[in-house]
């Protein structure tokens, strides 16, 4: 019988892990972090993970105690008329039962465009996940007195928050933006 002759052998030499050449350069764990959870979100079914994030933003911090979303279903090819699934409390499933209209109203304005038709509501456990707070950074100037007499006369509180940080954010600015 005749043997087959060996394959050639080539020479390939593995480099020990200090003599390799880095690929990319260091990068901290945090920039990876909103890549990894997006992958993770949308396979359960988020298209925008701020909606986990941001809940108690959304809903308010006593409706955000006891619910939490689950996922978020759409229609085969389409990003509009999804199904929100929400995780409530036991025992608080009436009292969100009639907050829907409200919750489905906030969760779209959230997204800005008709994200959310239905709801679908599951009892279990709830963690309750305070929210995230920083405080103003300190070298912001105060409002001006003129812009402020002025916003008091608004009477929603959301809406005057957001004029006043407008009103803010062009005081501290010096000028016109710069286009290059």
């Amino acid at each position: 019988m005749t043997e087959r002759p060996a394959p050639p052998k080539y020479k390939s030499r593995k480099l020990p892990a200090e003599e390799r050449p880095r690929v990319g350069a260091p990068r901290a764990i945090a920039d990876l972090m909103p890549d990894i959870g997006r992958a993770a979100f949308r396979k359960f079914g988020f298209v925008q993970s701020s909606i986990v994030t941001r809940w108690a933003e959304i809903v308010g911090a006593h409706y955000a105690g006891i619910s939490a979303p689950e996922s978020i279903r759409f229609p085969v090819g389409q990003k509009a008329g999804g199904t929100l699934q929400l995780t409530v409390m036991s025992g608080h499933g009436p009292m969100v039962q009639h907050m829907l209209p409200d919750i489905v109203e906030r969760v779209n304005r959230f997204f800005g465009y008709a994200a959310v038709t239905k709801v679908a509501i599951r009892q279990g456990d709830i963690r309750p996940v305070a929210a995230e707070r920083r405080p103003p950074p300190r070298n912001l100037k105060p409002i001006p007195v003129e812009l402020g007499d002025s916003l008091r006369d608004i009477g929603d509180p959301e809406l005057r928050a957001v004029l006043e940080s407008l009103a803010q954010g062009l005081a501290n600015s010096s000028g016109l933006p710069k286009i290059n």
